[in-house]
């Protein structure tokens, strides 16, 4: 099946949820023919460059969905890539090229319990995979965020405990997520394991998942959305070298 073409789509408004996490919502005439029910989903952003170079393209996930509307949620940072600098300068009337919606990532639904784990950049999909559990659903979700502040409310399950992560600089040695992750009792049955973050915090996270926990592949998704001092192009090739040695 042939990928569906980039579209068109208009800055509607942007907002700060948090210090560090800012929404703009895009809409206009290109989601004319946009699926539905696409939560959770990737969009790839794409920025024109001069002199007829490769197209610049980020990655995001959708993190809501109305029926002429999509939310994009940007983490921003001291120095902002192509896509967070133009979500900080995107006014109402503004266009962005997009392509997609590529595959949605959920967490295995058919389960014991369920551990969700991430920084900001996995909040958008980690807050989709929350709303969609079924109400007796129990377990954890641990969060990585820069500051106090930017915690954020979230729906979930009355059962699922959310233990937020306060850690301002991540380096390449030490997973904050991961020494959370070790303090929590694991819960008897088989757990769903949903996690997305840096990608040493991620390799650090696959070892354990995978050697201490024994997790089947059938109900553990892992995966690096970003790298430390490595652009989104860089990370990608490191992201599939690192895949195939796994």
């Amino acid at each position: 099946m042939s990928k569906p073409a980039p579209r068109t789509l208009e800055v509607i408004r942007s907002a700060y949820i948090t210090p560090h996490m800012l929404r703009v919502t895009l809409g206009g005439s290109g989601l004319a023919d946009f699926p539905e029910d696409q939560e959770s989903a990737y969009i790839k952003l794409i920025f024109p460059q001069p002199g007829g170079a490769r197209p610049l393209m980020r990655t995001y996930t959708i993190s809501g969905q109305r029926s002429d509307e999509l939310d994009v949620d940007f983490v921003l940072h001291t120095a902002d890539g192509p896509a967070s600098a133009w979500a900080r300068r995107a006014r109402p009337g503004d266009q962005i090229l997009v392509g997609g919606p590529g595959l949605k990532k959920l967490v295995n639904n058919d389960a014991d319990w369920y551990l969700l784990v991430g920084d900001m950049t996995a909040l958008p999909a980690i807050a989709v995979n929350l709303a969609q559990l079924p109400e007796d659903a129990r377990g954890y979700a641990v969060l990585e965020v820069v500051t106090d502040e930017d915690i954020q409310p979230l729906q979930h399950p009355e059962n699922i405990e959310v233990h937020w992560v306060v850690n301002a600089i991540p380096n390449v040695d030490t997973s904050a997520l991961l020494k959370r992750i070790e303090q929590l009792v694991w819960l008897p049955g088989q757990p769903a394991v949903w996690t997305a973050c840096e990608f040493h915090s991620m390799r650090a996270l696959r070892t354990y998942f995978k050697q201490q926990r024994q997790m089947p592949k059938s109900h553990l998704y892992i995966s690096s959305y970003w790298k430390i001092n490595s652009t989104e192009d860089q990370h990608k090739i490191e992201k599939r070298d690192d895949a195939q040695a796994a």
